[in-house]
């Protein structure tokens, strides 16, 4: 065995040693700091780009998500709309019976008529401030509203349901005769049918909604499980690793060091 002075192998392994293991402790502190196991693409190029697949489908999802609360609390509005409605017809009805009284007196008829009249246009308040975020599928005219489903495109149709005094042919009724009031009677009880069936309408699709936004919700958590699954760092592993990798950096210093030495010992051969 030779004893060079200008190669050091003791010192070049024990470098070595030293630097593998800064490096695997600054990589483990990543992994601490961040909470990641995966941080850049040179990590794991692979996983990192299944994950990051996954994470653009989980955005996506929530996205759609925020779509259907949305669809969800316009149709709340609506149904709290239409059920209040529903209670002004059966009042209206009451009314429209009183009137269809035999031997009523006309003052009677005419405070009859005016109290229908009151009752007819809180159907029409109520159906005009039925609106969330400018959307109001009870108005007279109003549009389906298609509600994004999924990621891809794909939509589900909430019907718009006429609840205004127009589209429940209230207008233009009226407890002021006999005639009219016999008229408004059979016009009420359609309205009272037609309120029913347009509330079911929106009860189905509330349910509809809700019940997918339960299942995409589901469908959130399983990703974000296992995305979780591929990126995060296991933190009792990183921490027996930090230890050991600090032993391992601390007994190469002492090896460099030792090795540093084994030049200045060559000395003592020439020693007179």
């Amino acid at each position: 065995m030779i004893n060079p002075i200008n190669t050091n192998v003791g010192a070049m392994a024990g470098l070595r040693q030293l630097s593998s293991a800064r490096a695997g402790l600054e990589k483990t502190q990543s992994h601490i700091s961040s909470g990641n196991k995966i941080n850049s693409p040179k990590d794991d190029a692979a996983t990192l780009a299944m994950a990051q697949q996954l994470l653009g489908t989980f955005a996506g999802t929530a996205a759609v998500r925020d779509g259907l609360v949305r669809a969800s609390a316009t149709i709340d509005v609506a149904v709290a709309a239409g059920q209040a409605t529903a209670d002004i017809l059966v009042e209206m009805k009451g009314l429209a019976v009183q009137a269809n009284q035999e031997g009523l007196d006309q003052s009677s008829r005419d405070a009859l008529n005016t109290a229908f009249n009151a009752l007819r246009e809180q159907v029409t308040t109520i159906n005009d401030s039925a609106a969330f975020a400018g959307t109001n599928i009870i108005a007279a005219g109003a549009s389906d509203q298609q509600v994004l489903s999924d990621e891809n495109g794909a939509r589900m149709t909430v019907g718009a349901q006429d609840l205004s005094s127009g589209g429940l042919g209230l207008d233009g009724l009226a407890l002021d005769s006999t005639g009219n009031a016999a008229g408004a009677l059979g016009a009420l009880d359609a309205a009272i049918t037609d309120s029913s069936a347009k509330l079911a309408n929106l009860g189905n699709a509330a349910m509809r909604i809700e019940t997918h936004n339960e299942l995409l919700g589901i469908q959130n958590d399983t990703l974000r499980a296992g995305i979780g699954d591929l990126v995060d760092a296991d933190m009792a592993a990183e921490s027996a690793a930090l230890q050991s990798y600090k032993i391992k950096e601390s007994l190469a210093a002492v090896s460099l060091g030792i090795a540093n030495t084994a030049p200045s010992r060559i000395l003592g051969l020439f020693a007179g």
